[in-house]
């Protein structure tokens, strides 16, 4: 069975283990998201998510939510 799972890159303001801790509630409930990471030692703070069906729009508008600057990288 193929699927459409593809991962989704973002830059981010989300620099710190507080920051992702605010957001880890909005992307762990978010609908079609099976894994997400950030990398806070890069200079961009890259959000990474694996899409199971979400839409970058999404992903953008669901960290938005949480109270953080996100664009696609």
């Amino acid at each position: 069975m193929e699927t459409n799972n593809q991962n989704l890159k973002f830059r981010t303001n989300i620099n710190c283990g507080g920051c992702v801790s605010s957001v880890k509630p909005h992307l762990d409930n978010a609908e079609g998201i099976c894994h997400w990471e950030v990398d806070t030692d890069d200079k961009d703070k890259i959000l990474t998510v694996a899409s199971k069906g979400i839409t970058e729009q999404q992903v953008i508008e669901t960290v938005e939510k949480a109270g953080f600057k996100i664009e696609r990288a």
